[in-house]
């Protein structure tokens, strides 16, 4: 069989099937896949059939990945385009795993006062434009046992990936027909200021004060809060709450989740 033809069967091969058990494994790991409802979950596991075989996951720093975390990993990322489309994952093929914290050199620049910095970050996740996702294990095995916490770094860095697939980590990702931009820049902007406005004047916030770094870290961190506690995004920022809503679709409503957080 020559080489050009081997590929292109397996470009259009059907991705491999996840076996019933470790998928089963895989929703009782974690109440976020629990809470999903039936219809969601068999999409959902599509997507990840899909994820897995279009990504290719690397450990580095001495971790060791098994087969049942990356598809962990496969789900959470897969989470945020539920309702969006697998297409919403393309531009990039590497998922990088740690074992925890990782340390990189890269220069800052403050969006507000434009200043720029160079220094060592330490991380518990990142997503390049073009290029991987890379992940910290040791939050992301957090993440999926206190799902509802407000936190979820896989979240966050597809996220960012989301808001990169226009060209830009801007804050404002590839719309739907159905979400107008200038809406979109108004409802983000406008919170986005009166944000950082509490937080520079010292106020305790409900949402993480990381979010003031930036329009893309504002959607991101949002963005967690969507998935892992939309209560306090509601309580927090309820025009916002509203539109990620109408981006992400169909994910459970605050009172679900509380009740979920209650029963824990």
């Amino acid at each position: 069989m020559t080489s050009w033809f081997r590929r292109l069967r397996e470009t259009f091969a059907p991705p491999p099937r996840i076996g019933d058990a470790d998928w089963d494994d895989l929703v009782a790991r974690s109440a976020l896949f629990g809470r999903l409802a039936a219809s969601d979950r068999g999409a959902l596991r599509a997507l990840c059939e899909r994820f897995l075989a279009s990504k290719t996951f690397s450990a580095a720093g001495g971790h060791e990945l098994v087969a049942a975390d990356c598809l962990a990993i496969a789900a959470l990322a897969c989470l945020p385009v539920l309702h969006l489309g697998f297409d919403h994952l393309s531009g990039w093929r590497e998922v990088v795993v740690y074992p925890g914290e990782f340390r990189v050199r890269r220069e800052h620049h403050d969006e507000r006062s434009g200043v720029v910095t160079e220094g060592d970050d330490d991380l518990i996740g990142e997503a390049w434009e073009r290029g991987p996702v890379i992940l910290s294990w040791a939050d992301v095995a957090t993440d999926l046992e206190h799902p509802f916490d407000g936190f979820n770094v896989v979240v966050h860095e597809i996220a960012h990936k989301l808001d990169a697939l226009d060209g830009a980590m801007n804050g404002t990702p590839r719309l739907p027909a159905a979400i107008p931009r200038r809406e979109w820049i108004d409802t983000m902007q406008g919170a986005w200021d009166a944000f950082v406005r509490e937080v520079d004047r010292g106020r305790e916030t409900l949402i993480d004060p990381y979010a003031a770094e930036s329009p893309d870290e504002y959607f991101a961190v949002l963005s967690e809060l969507h998935f892992s506690d939309p209560a306090t995004l509601v309580r927090a920022e309820p025009a916002v709450a509203g539109l990620l809503a109408r981006f992400y679709g169909g994910s459970a409503d605050a009172t679900s989740v509380a009740a979920v957080r209650s029963d824990r």
